[in-house]
C-alpha cells in the first residue's frame, strides 16, 4: 500500500491523483471522491469523511441502493474467486470470514441470497468492526427489517467502512497530537 498522507498533502492532490487514492473508500464508487474533491481544503481526515457522508446522505434512495449494490456478498463468489478489491479482501479476512466452517459458509451463503432477494442489494456490514459470529447473527436479524430500515443501516455501515479506509490512507493528526 502507498505511503500515508497528511491532510496538507491530500489538499494538494490534483483531481486524478485524488481519485486514484480515494476512489475506493466507498467500494467501487469513485463518484464519491470525485464529488467532494472540489470541497478542499479539508481540515483533517474526519472533515474529509464528513464530506463523503454528506454526499451519501444527499443521494436519493435509488442512488443509495446503487452504492450498496456495488458491495460484494460477504464470503461470496468473488471472495472464493479471489476477485475482491484489496480492501474488501483484508476486511473480510480481519472478520475471520476466511476461516468459516462449511456450516457457517452455507448459512451465510443462504442468508446472503435471502437478503439480496428481499432488499435488492447485498448485506453490508463493517467487517473490520465485527467478527464472523456477529456477522452471521447480524444478517439473520437484519432480514427481519423493512427495506427502508436496511437502506439506512446499510449506508451507515458504508460510512463506517469509509472512515476505516480513509484512516489507512490519511494520518489522523488529531489523535497523534493527543
Amino acid at each position: 500500500m502507498a505511503d500515508m498522507l497528511n491532510i496538507s498533502l491530500v489538499n494538494e492532490l490534483n483531481y486524478e491523483d485524488f481519485i486514484s487514492r480515494f476512489g475506493n473508500v466507498v467500494e467501487h464508487c469513485s463518484i464519491c471522491a470525485a464529488a467532494i474533491w472540489r470541497n478542499r481544503p479539508f481540515r483533517d481526515v474526519h472533515h474529509l469523511h464528513q464530506e463523503i457522508c454528506s454526499f451519501l446522505d444527499l443521494l436519493p434512495d435509488t442512488g443509495k441502493e446503487g452504492v450498496l449494490r456495488l458491495h460484494p456478498d460477504l464470503a461470496g463468489r468473488l471472495a472464493e474467486l479471489g476477485s475482491l478489491t484489496q480492501e474488501s479482501t483484508a476486511e473480510q479476512k480481519a472478520a475471520g470470514l476466511d476461516t468459516m466452517t462449511p456450516g457457517e459458509k452455507q448459512l451465510l451463503g443462504e442468508t446472503n441470497i435471502k437478503y439480496r432477494e428481499k432488499f435488492g442489494f447485498p448485506f453490508v456490514i463493517c467487517a473490520r468492526q465485527n467478527k464472523k459470529e456477529a456477522i452471521l447473527k447480524g444478517i439473520v436479524e437484519r432480514l427481519e427489517h423493512s427495506a427502508a430500515e436496511e437502506l439506512n443501516i446499510g449506508i451507515e455501515e458504508v460510512k463506517k467502512i469509509c472512515l476505516l479506509r480513509l484512516l489507512s490512507i490519511v494520518t489522523d493528526d488529531k489523535s497523534r497530537n493527543m
